[in-house]
């Protein structure tokens, strides 16, 4: 028998291997095309325990430069990395049955510990994740001291390159970014915030889970940091720490909308500040459903930024107390300016509206201004307040925090005001459980004293001694 050339041997492995490719690419769902790129076939092993960090970025970068496309994390792998950089054009995906697993190690990381994430995208257009798979931040690695009032987490303090009690990766961050686009994955267990958008142009966030440690503090879910015109909308979030939390520290945020979303915390559902240098304009907050968390709706002015032009409809509230370490005394609405610092400037919140919201609370409303700091022009419209104790945890409480007065004991009302020029009720109900009736509550509406004007009620009722 004739011996096979070496040409043809190598062409025959040429094929196998170009076959393989395919079958592979097949069984992943991928179309073939010069828009996907496979970090497998850059050198990742997708074992859990080798990095593949350098096939990962390896993959992005040849898709960065061969113009944009798709970088597959295929089904089945888990890929243990330290930060990818993401770039502009390339989308990360993250198959069903992936994960991307975060180091847990500070070398892990860039030397700057404003970029500590797992992925990281900077100065990027169109780039995005999608893919139904998950990325795992390994939260529980970062935890010195597990306790159910709040657990004690490792911080990355000792070189200097971080100070303070919260030195630990982000998950994801796109950094002064445009046409940011994040949809269809899962986002699990960081160890600090777990989304991050900072001085994003035009970002779209759509049907992501989020599920942080409910013990863990600051593993925040979604935080819109000088960013404009974001869409946030069909997102499941259950964590410890704020759920959707707008900040403004070196620019405004204007144009956020958030509709369709389930969200459960220990701390704020949604929150704005409370870093709050800059304005906050333009918000939308839509259909949304918060289950038992600390509190429901919060606004927290402190640094002399101001808020205004503010909708919150069709919103179903529940909120409880937890342990007073966490910020919160299960207020359903929380609006609140005030000086974080004596030396700080004192900013306004104006035109809010509350339209269709129906709670069940282990506390009140709070609305709180001050002399230099009014609320302006609130409504309420066909809201429906339900009041009623099931934890153990005490009441009779007011909570300034952060820093302002603290924690301030003070009898329950039902709506608490203070330095408010404007609040408009219109079909505004409030009942009590007949276990709130033994529960410390004081009076249905508590007016601080000479800091309130232009009050108008509109079918306004309240009632004691339901069944529930």
């Amino acid at each position: 028998m004739e011996p096979i050339p070496l040409t043809l041997i190598s062409l025959l492995l040429i094929s196998l291997t170009t076959s393989q490719c395919l079958d592979t690419r097949r069984e992943s769902g991928i179309s073939d095309g010069l828009d996907t790129f496979l970090v497998t076939e850059y050198g990742a092993i997708g074992d859990g325990k080798h990095y593949d960090t350098a096939a990962i970025q390896a993959a992005i970068d040849v898709c960065h430069q061969s113009g944009g496309g798709r970088v597959i994390l295929p089904s089945g792998g888990d890929y243990l990395t330290a930060t990818v950089f993401l770039k502009s054009g390339v989308t990360l995906v993250v198959q069903e049955g992936a994960r991307l697993l975060g180091g847990t190690k500070e070398e892990d990381y860039p030397n700057e510990s404003d970029r500590w994430y797992v992925v990281l995208a900077e100065n990027a257009t169109g780039a995005g994740i999608t893919g139904g798979g998950e990325i795992n931040g390994q939260g529980g690695e970062f935890v010195v001291l597990e306790n159910k009032r709040k657990n004690v987490m490792v911080s990355w303090n000792a070189t200097g390159k971080c100070s303070g009690d919260e030195c630990r990766p982000r998950l994801v961050g796109f950094l002064d970014s445009k046409d940011v686009k994040v949809w269809d994955i899962t986002l699990n267990q960081p160890a600090y915030w777990c989304l991050h958008l900072v001085r994003c142009q035009n970002s779209w966030i759509h049907n992501i889970s989020i599920f942080g440690d409910f013990d863990t503090p600051n593993n925040d879910g979604i935080d819109i940091e000088d960013s404009n015109n974001t869409r946030i909308s069909k997102c499941h979030i259950d964590t410890g720490d704020d759920a959707i939390c707008p900040k403004s520290s070196t620019g405004p945020v204007v144009k956020l909308t958030v509709t369709d979303c389930w969200i459960r915390t220990k701390s704020s559902a949604i929150k704005l500040g409370s870093a709050s240098y800059f304005d906050f304009r333009q918000f939308l907050f839509d259909n949304i459903t918060i289950v038992e968390s600390h509190r429901g709706i919060g606004v927290q002015i402190r640094d002399g930024g101001n808020a205004r032009d503010l909708v919150f409809s069709n919103i179903k509230i529940s909120t409880r107390y937890y342990d007073p370490l966490w910020w919160g005394r299960a207020e359903p609405i929380y609006i609140t300016s005030c000086p974080r610092f004596s030396t700080s400037k004192s900013g306004s919140i104006s035109n809010l509206r509350f339209e269709n919201i129906s709670a069940v609370s282990e506390n009140g409303v709070f609305l709180s201004g001050t002399n230099h700091g009014l609320l302006h022009n609130i409504t309420f419209k066909n809201v429906n307040l339900t009041y009623k104790r099931w934890t153990e945890y005490p009441g009779g409480l007011f909570d300034y925090r952060p820093d302002c007065q603290g924690l301030v004991k003070h009898n329950t009302a039902g709506l608490m005001v203070e330095h408010v020029s404007g609040l408009d009720l219109q079909n505004v109900k409030m009942s009590w459980s007949k276990t709130s009736l033994i529960s410390g509550w004081g009076t249905p509406l508590y007016f601080r004293p000479n800091t309130v004007d232009k009050l108008s009620f509109h079918e306004w009722q309240s009632e004691k001694a339901l069944d529930i």
